[in-house]
């Protein structure tokens, strides 16, 4: 089985993502489950604006899709900004927009039988509300999200320090990241044995 998180940092390598250190708790749990995962920092890469699977010459995202459709699980972890996704995030949510119209051999969108999780940073509060959309358009796009399949961390109200500055938290958040792993692989597993159908005609 492979895992997929996509880094929605708008940090370029090789500076510091705070959202990359929470998201590999994510990751390191996933290994622990015999998972082969990678991560990729999307920024570092030249993904066009669009709702195409292909923008053309010099587009990066179809490489980033070929991964994404290699892998069973897929995370996406982005910070806060503003109380939203960063726009990373929002436009790799735009790119898998083509998704929505692809089918696989059996005719079945192909994000079926595949299972998403979110992870969100931030020193400000808004970390449900980020959830809530990039798991929504998850949904939309084919995906099955398992009860609990994200983790967070934020200092609070106002402004404060970043995840990688303070202890505050992190014991609750590796937690949660790691009962979120446990609950990706278990659906996926789940799916793997009993696959959604085709939709009905």
């Amino acid at each position: 089985m492979r895992a997929l998180a996509l880094n929605c940092t708008l940090k370029r390598s090789p500076a510091t993502s705070n959202t990359e250190a929470l998201a590999r708790v994510v990751v390191d749990a996933l290994q622990t489950h015999a998972v082969e995962t990678e991560m990729v920092r999307v920024v570092d890469h030249d993904v066009r604006p669009g709702v195409s699977s292909d923008e053309g010459d010099g587009d990066a995202w179809p490489g980033i899709r070929d991964r994404i459709l290699a892998s069973e699980i897929l995370v996406v972890a982005t910070p806060t900004r503003l109380g939203q996704p960063s726009s990373v995030a929002k436009r790799v949510l735009e790119r898998m927009d083509a998704m929505l119209s692809e089918t696989d051999e059996q005719n079945r969108p192909v994000a079926f039988n595949r299972v998403a999780g979110v992870v969100v940073t931030g020193n400000e509060d808004g970390a449900h509300h980020v959830i809530s959309e990039v798991a929504g358009a998850l949904v939309d796009i084919g995906y099955t999200i398992p009860g609990q399949a994200w983790t967070y961390w934020n200092a609070g109200p106002g402004p404060g320090p970043e995840y990688l500055d303070s202890e505050h938290g992190h014991d609750w958040s590796a937690s949660t990241g790691r009962a979120a792993a446990s609950n990706l692989v278990a659906v996926a597993r789940a799916l793997a044995e009993h696959p959604v159908p085709p939709p009905p005609d």
